[in-house]
């Protein structure tokens, strides 16, 4: 289901970096409290279904709320770049102009561009910038926005999906319970092993990595109280 729906929707509207991060919440999340629920599964069926309930209800809840953090973010950049552009067009000279542009992106340029070229890279985007219209574009919403926020709502709604299924498909909820934190377990190795593709990162260490992290990472979550 997540390779199916969740990675396309996921590429097509957030940049790798943010839906891992996403996604890596939701499963998190749904970790901390079916780690914990042991004790609950004793109880009867009837907690269970509650454990399952609130986990459900949380991620989205959370969902909802990466979401319009995500339209906050976006709005925020484009606020900021409206700025810097702004910045540009202000300094006295095109030297002045250029040291904009360079404190902006150096940290890309020089990994790409040799040092005696980016003085006059630097100078030729000040001047194509100073060139356009002072009148800046006000800094709206736009439809992407909203895709976005849809894409992270949903990563982190997924990531309580495969937390379910076991418990309808398996009578007993103790061993439905562990299937559960199996399952959450190896999404997480997947997660870091497919999003390892878009780095120099190895794969399989990755993964592993991954899902080292998140046990710890739930660990904590649930010696803190949560």
């Amino acid at each position: 289901m997540i390779s199916s729906i969740s990675l396309p929707l996921a590429t097509r509207h957030l940049e790798p970096g943010e839906s891992l991060s996403e996604l890596l919440f939701g499963l998190i999340m749904t970790l901390t409290f079916t780690l914990g629920a042991g004790l609950m599964v004793q109880e009867g069926p009837d907690a269970v279904s509650d454990l399952l309930v609130a986990t459900i209800g949380c991620n989205i809840a959370w969902g909802i709320i990466d979401g319009v953090f995500y339209i906050n973010g976006q709005v925020f950049e484009r606020a900021r770049i409206a700025r810097l552009g702004r910045m540009i067009r202000a300094a006295r000279n095109e030297d002045e102009a250029a040291i904009v542009v360079e404190r902006e992106l150096a940290e890309i340029i020089e990994l790409t561009v040799d040092a005696g070229e980016r003085g006059e890279l630097y100078r030729r985007m000040a001047r194509q910038v100073r060139a356009a219209t002072s009148r800046a574009r006000p800094v709206t919403l736009v439809p992407s926005d909203f895709k976005g926020a849809l894409a992270s709502f949903w990563l982190v709604f997924v990531g309580s999906i495969p937390a379910a299924l076991p418990f309808l498909m398996i009578d007993d909820a103790w061993i439905a319970l562990r299937v559960s934190n199996a399952i959450l377990l190896g999404l997480l190795f997947f997660a870091g092993f497919r999003w390892a593709r878009h780095t120099v990162l190895p794969p399989l260490r990755t993964g592993l990595l991954f899902l080292a992290a998140g046990v710890a990472l739930v660990a904590v979550a649930i010696a803190l109280g949560g």
